[in-house]
């Protein structure tokens, strides 16, 4: 039966899955499952403004308490210590892009401390609504150095999946003037010097996409296209989530074959 609810899932995934599925005798899967009790996850939904991660978010979240998953969400700029503080800097408008970038550090990490790290050993998924490649991006958008945007961060504890929703500045300006004007420091006047914030926003946004796709290539963000329908992202979503689950027990249950058999199954899997 066991052996029957995996080929189903696998046939949603890919062809390593499926070998992962034909080649592990059923109680080193078992064993594995077992020892991923406790395992937790962490799946960042990033993307500029208007690309449609936090609708997303959402789904997978309902979708994955359906599943039975215990599922956190934390949001950007959520942490009660720190929050107060930006809000009331930002109504002032007087942030200073490295006293923003400082700040923005500031309520992640109190987050990663007090949310994150806490879910994920009580074996939840985490869903983080933007995680430190936000940060950076921003930051660097705003003319600082992206050596030192990153070094707020570090040591970066990097996600199981980042989901990176692809889509153009004009979609992404369409998208937000459908319902609202962007507020000043998402237009990112504070260094463009624009009042039009609508100007401001598609000049700025571009140069958060450029450093978002340069994050991309170095942390291997998953591609979303976020310019296709709803449901066909959401669908998309799922299947990557399936494969990462599949991989993870299948990992986990190597971790258990005796050594003959795990040098066979290593054979196989590279001439697959």
């Amino acid at each position: 039966m066991l052996r029957t609810a995996l080929y189903q899932t696998s046939l949603r995934t890919s062809p390593l899955t499926i070998l992962y599925v034909n080649f592990f005798p059923v109680v080193y899967v078992q064993k594995a499952m077992f020892g991923m009790k406790n395992g937790g996850q962490l799946l960042a939904f990033e993307g500029p403004d208007g690309s449609g991660k936090t609708t997303q978010r959402k789904l997978l979240k309902s979708w994955l308490t359906g599943q039975g998953k215990d599922v956190v969400v934390t949001k950007w700029n959520s942490s009660p210590l720190i929050k107060p503080v930006l809000k009331a800097r930002k109504a002032e408008r007087s942030l200073m892009p490295a006293q923003f970038a400082e700040l923005a550090a500031a309520d992640f990490r109190d987050r990663l401390d007090t949310e994150i790290v806490p879910a994920l050993e009580q074996g939840k998924t985490v869903i983080a609504d933007r995680y430190v490649f936000t940060g950076i991006a921003r930051d660097v958008a705003r003319g600082l150095d992206r050596e030192w945007s990153m070094k707020l961060y570090e040591p970066i504890l990097e996600p199981d999946l980042v989901f990176y929703f692809s889509v153009s500045p004009e979609t992404c300006a369409s998208r937000i003037a459908l319902s609202r004007q962007p507020s000043f420091y998402e237009a990112g006047q504070d260094v463009t010097g624009l009042t039009d914030p609508f100007q401001s926003y598609d000049r700025f946004i571009r140069k958060v996409i450029h450093e978002y796709e340069r994050l991309s290539k170095q942390f291997s963000f998953t591609l979303i296209d976020g310019e296709q329908s709803i449901s066909d992202q959401h669908e998309t979503i799922v299947v990557l989530w399936r494969e990462l689950e599949a991989s993870q027990l299948f990992r986990q249950a190597a971790s258990y074959l005796p050594p003959p058999l795990l040098a066979r199954f290593e054979a196989v899997r590279q001439s697959s």
